[in-house]
């Protein structure tokens, strides 16, 4: 038997309570949403627990998911707000502890990637999410504002200025 190949059809197949619909679901859309936590958030371990945990969320809540939405934006609408409880229970651990860090720690590195990294975690919260939706997971702003449930004109403002920052964080004002 061949599953259906439309993520609607995935859907409605995974709320009559097929598994190998819902597998199929996160096999198409997992590395979509690990990559947007990944550009997210500080630790790659975090990203990958709350990429599961988003899965395990939107198979007990396929009911709320409305075909209006595409499937990917409604997944990461979920790991968004799964990351901000963990970042904010992150904050409330280390106020408990009085250890504040502060993103500017991050050690400069050759490797590029490590530095963009770095670059990311000084970015506001929304301001990161709507970069690494648009300019790192291929979202349109349209798309982006629709998962973080923020104005389209927020987000265009925060791609624009959080792209000025990070290329200016990374030396690269030219391209």
């Amino acid at each position: 038997m061949s599953l259906p190949a439309t993520d609607g059809e995935l859907v409605a197949a995974a709320r009559r309570g097929s598994q190998g619909a819902f597998r199929e679901i996160v096999e198409r859309h997992q590395q979509a949403v690990r990559g947007f936590l990944r550009r997210t958030l500080a630790n790659p371990a975090d990203a990958d627990d709350l990429a599961q945990e988003t899965f395990l969320t939107a198979w007990s809540g396929l009911w709320r998911f409305r075909q209006q939405a595409s499937l990917r934006s409604w997944l990461c609408a979920i790991a968004w707000r799964k990351s901000l409880t963990l970042q904010r229970s992150h904050r409330r651990q280390r106020l408990r502890y009085d250890t504040l860090e502060t993103p500017l720690e991050a050690v400069a590195c050759p490797d590029r990637r490590l530095d963009l990294a770095a670059a990311l975690r000084v970015l506001p919260n929304d301001q990161r999410a709507a970069v690494a939706l648009c300019l790192g997971g291929g979202f349109s702003h349209a798309e982006a504002a629709d998962t973080l449930g923020l104005p389209l004109g927020t987000i265009k403002s925060h791609v624009e200025r959080g792209r000025a920052k990070l290329l200016s964080a990374l030396g690269d004002q030219d391209e």
